[in-house]
């Protein structure tokens, strides 16, 4: 199981785009809303959220993803039932992913001194403990996984599948979906 993370702000294709992908490649995906199942993203993109964050089931989960959008990032990082999810899933192994402004989440969880990753330009900044790299759209360093930013949901999304059902599964997905994957650095 894989649970998105949703707050209001949150980037609409950071979000959705791997939702697709990953349920395209036979994974069970779960929306969780931050603060209920009515999440309007940035573009005012309204969506119903398959559950509640309290919902999460770390028991049955694989992978937390977070997805980018200012204001659903800024949200989230000051969210400490949010932060204890991601140190628990942390703790258990589970993958975390986070894309564009998201990786910030994961840093406030205390999950990112010295990882490689990526994250949208703007928040380089942020991100002061962490290996942040300037040219892959996706990168994984152990348990996780980033995303540079909207442009790159689709590399990201095929990388999260990846990460849960092998490369060989992504491929598939991609090649359905007449993407030409770039391949990530790990």
């Amino acid at each position: 199981m894989v649970y998105v993370i949703l707050a209001d702000g949150f980037e609409e294709i950071e979000a959705l785009a791997p939702v697709d992908i990953l349920r395209r490649g036979g994974v069970e995906v779960r929306t969780a809303g931050a603060f209920g199942t009515e999440v309007t993203g940035g573009h005012g993109v309204q969506v119903k959220a398959d559950c509640l964050l309290e919902d999460v089931e770390l028991d049955r989960a694989e992978m937390i993803v977070i997805p980018g959008g200012l204001k659903g990032t800024e949200t989230l990082e000051k969210t400490q039932p949010v932060l204890e999810l991601l140190k628990r899933a942390n703790e258990r192994g589970l993958l975390l992913a986070a894309i564009c402004a998201a990786p910030r989440v994961l840093k406030e969880a205390g999950l990112m001194e010295g990882k490689r990753c990526v994250c949208h330009p703007a928040h380089v900044q942020y991100m002061q403990a962490s290996r942040v790299l300037d040219g892959p759209y996706a990168v994984r360093d152990g348990n996780i996984i980033t995303g540079k930013g909207a442009g790159a949901s689709l590399d990201y999304g095929f990388e999260l599948l990846a990460a849960l059902r092998g490369d060989d599964a992504a491929a598939e997905i991609a090649g359905k979906m007449v993407w030409d994957r770039q391949q990530p650095r790990t």
